[in-house]
């Protein structure tokens, strides 16, 4: 048994990767903000301890797992380092602690946790799976021999990985603030890529997709389309959505996903790949397909009165048109109302247009103010720059809530990666 201290544990891939290691038989605890966010609770229903910080706590015998988020004049990093203590970055500790496993790592743009969390639940249904996901959620088994995690490229970090599989859901530019344009964001899903050692798996669909060159197998996987794993005849029906796959020549069978949207149908078959080529029980896979409640944040769903509560981490424009198309398959006919946060100065200007563009798909939508970061608290627009751009639009203030409940029997959509949950929480307390 090992002894570590995680600064900054309420990180979501801090969080994962403490229950990880306290399932594995290890002395776990941490540090962060005092603030309540809502990836703690597992941890604490784990029995972890989580501190403020302190340079305090920073104290012998512990290895010292720092958040990416934090710079090395962090207070509880500057005393580890200068006490000559281990202190060891999230992302080169994960890269350690995969060697002893096939390894699965998901990245990509849009749906990385959804998938992460779809593919960790699958392979649990045949085989036992470690897994790390990017909503705060991990699980440690002794006797696994699989390892899945989301992997992340903002700051190029996922390429300290050196996994068996990756499966690349698209390739889109996003974190203004980081990259310099999509061509470096290729650039640096390509040098992932070639560090993949069985193959890499891939949304085929995407043009960037074809941008990249590996030496291992690549897969392509897609709807109604010349790739290697596909999809067709897809039905809605009120259990989820029901489609065939066909793998090759090979294999082909009907599979039943309770969920709703294209975009879940693509994380499906990235799963159903990595399954296949691991030789898994296809059988158990799809029984395990019929179990999934979805991952936290992912739309997920709160029933009060005679409304839907969707609280959902959509902060880019393609994820929220992938929200929203969920919305309209799943409650067809009623009103899709949504709440979005922009999360971040420098992303709202740089894709102003095309939030405006997938909100107006909703029937009505409230903007609340830009949720801004450590990096960046201030920028040159607000909220009502991209409230102006859609027809009908209001700016939501804290005291405004009440306007929200005029849109009774309607499905409303919290969007955002910020804190937008303190809306949802003010509102459903004002419903109470």
């Amino acid at each position: 048994m090992e002894k570590f201290h995680f600064i900054g544990i309420k990180g979501a891939g801090m969080s994962a990767l403490a229950q990880v290691l306290h399932d594995l038989g290890h002395a776990v605890r941490g540090s962060d903000i005092d603030k309540e966010v809502f990836t703690e609770f597992q941890l604490r229903d784990k029995g972890i301890e989580i501190l403020s910080f302190d340079e305090n706590n920073v104290e012998e015998g512990y290895t010292y797992i720092a958040g990416n988020a934090f710079k090395d004049d962090h207070v509880e990093i500057k005393k580890a380092m200068d006490s000559n203590f281990k202190v060891i970055r999230y992302h080169e500790f994960l890269a350690e602690f995969m060697r002893g496993f096939t390894s699965i790592a998901v990245t990509g743009a849009h749906g990385k946790t959804s998938t992460t969390g779809l593919l960790s639940h699958v392979m649990n249904g045949d085989v036992e799976t470690t897994f790390l996901i990017g909503d705060g959620t991990g699980f440690g088994l002794k006797r696994s021999d699989y390892f899945t995690f989301e992997s992340c490229e903002y700051k190029r970090h996922f390429l300290s990985y050196y996994p068996d599989y990756a499966i690349i859901t698209n390739i889109d530019f996003d974190h203004p603030d980081y990259f310099k344009d999509l061509d470096d964001v290729v650039d640096a899903f390509n040098d992932m890529a070639s560090q993949v050692k069985k193959a890499v798996i891939t949304f085929g669909g995407d043009e960037n997709i074809n941008k990249i060159s590996v030496d291992v197998p690549l897969y392509t996987y897609g709807i109604e389309g010349d790739y290697d794993v596909t999809a067709s005849n897809i039905r809605t029906t009120e259990k989820g959505t029901v489609f065939d796959v066909t793998i090759g020549e090979d294999y082909k069978d009907t599979v039943v996903i309770p969920m709703y949207g294209d975009h879940h149908v693509l994380n499906s078959l990235s799963v159903i790949a990595v399954c296949y080529f691991e030789s898994l029980n296809m059988k158990n896979i799809k029984e395990a397909f019929l179990t999934f409640g979805g991952v936290k944040r992912r739309f997920s769903e709160t029933y009060i009165n005679d409304m839907v509560l969707v609280d959902d981490y959509a902060h880019h424009p393609k994820e929220i048109r992938a929200t929203l198309e969920t919305a309209r398959k799943k409650y067809p006919g009623r009103e899709i109302v949504s709440v979005f946060q922009p999360h971040t100065f420098s992303r709202t200007e740089k894709f102003l247009n095309e939030f405006a563009e997938a909100l107006n798909e909703s029937d009505k939508t409230y903007i609340v103010d830009i949720f801004g970061s450590a990096r960046e608290a201030a920028g040159n627009l607000s909220s009502a720059d991209l409230s102006e751009l859609i027809p009908g639009a209001t700016v939501l203030n804290d005291d405004d809530l009440e306007l929200l409940n005029n849109h009774q029997n309607a499905v409303i959509i919290f969007m955002g990666a910020g804190d937008i949950q303190k809306y949802e929480k003010r509102f459903t307390e004002l419903l109470s």
